[in-house]
């Protein structure tokens, strides 16, 4: 799978196609390699649950954000791509700061994406949720 976008032509898509979410809240896209994009969200767009650890939501919506990223850099700007399924598996908690997205495309058909995202912070290696998400692709 070889990326058809660019890191800056997916962040100035993403800041056009959602012009409600301040600058600052915008997740950034790291890196767009063959079958995966490495994203991160900064502390300052983090939802806090009581005891100060990352929302679920939250969580879930940067796995969801990565997914359509990666599936996006491979078929280019298909806005109407939309999430048909998203499982989440929150591990351990997550601190309020900076959280990193790791989105690997495991099947890009015609009509549906699955992709793998697993959120970290410290060391990939230590994973602090994993999301199965799927995206049906409009024809």
């Amino acid at each position: 799978m070889t990326p058809v976008m660019s890191v800056v032509e997916l962040e100035q898509f993403f800041r056009k196609a959602f012009p409600d979410v301040p600058e600052d809240h915008h997740a950034s896209i790291d890196s767009i390699e063959p079958g995966r994009v490495r994203m991160t969200l900064p502390k300052a767009a983090l939802a806090l649950r009581p005891g100060g650890i990352v929302s679920g939501p939250t969580q879930m919506a940067l796995a969801d954000r990565a997914a359509y990223a990666v599936i996006l850099a491979h078929i280019g700007l298909v806005a109407m791509a939309v999430t048909s399924n998203l499982n989440m598996s929150f591990l351990r908690a997550v601190e309020a700061r900076a959280v990193h997205a790791d989105a690997v495309l495991l099947k890009l058909g015609k009509r549906l994406a699955t992709v793998d995202v697993r959120l970290w912070q410290e060391s990939e290696s230590k994973v602090l949720g994993q999301a199965s998400v799927t995206y049906a692709i409009p024809a």
